[in-house]
């Protein structure tokens, strides 16, 4: 799950354009909590998006939220793991 994490920050895409990448994960065997988290993790925690928070944040607080958010999405990952 950690990794289904690390892999998504350097992508950058849109909800819609990560679908077919996803639907393409599920169809050869990956679990639907690594999908998701890598789902989520290329949403919302691109590198784009942290270049551009650098503009209005301090690094300090981007760090408190990439760890958050990442946190978050593993737990997610695992999470959906355990009930399906």
């Amino acid at each position: 799950m950690p990794m289904a994490v690390i892999l998504g920050v350097p992508l950058y895409s849109n909800a819609v354009g990560i679908i077919p990448v996803a639907s393409a994960l599920i169809e050869k065997g990956a679990s639907l909590g690594t999908v998701l988290a890598f789902t989520m993790s290329v949403v919302g925690l691109s590198l784009l998006e942290v270049i551009i928070l650098r503009r209005v944040l301090k690094m300090r607080l981007i760090a408190i939220f990439v760890a958050t958010l990442a946190l978050a999405i593993v737990f997610t990952g695992y999470l959906f793991n355990l009930v399906l």
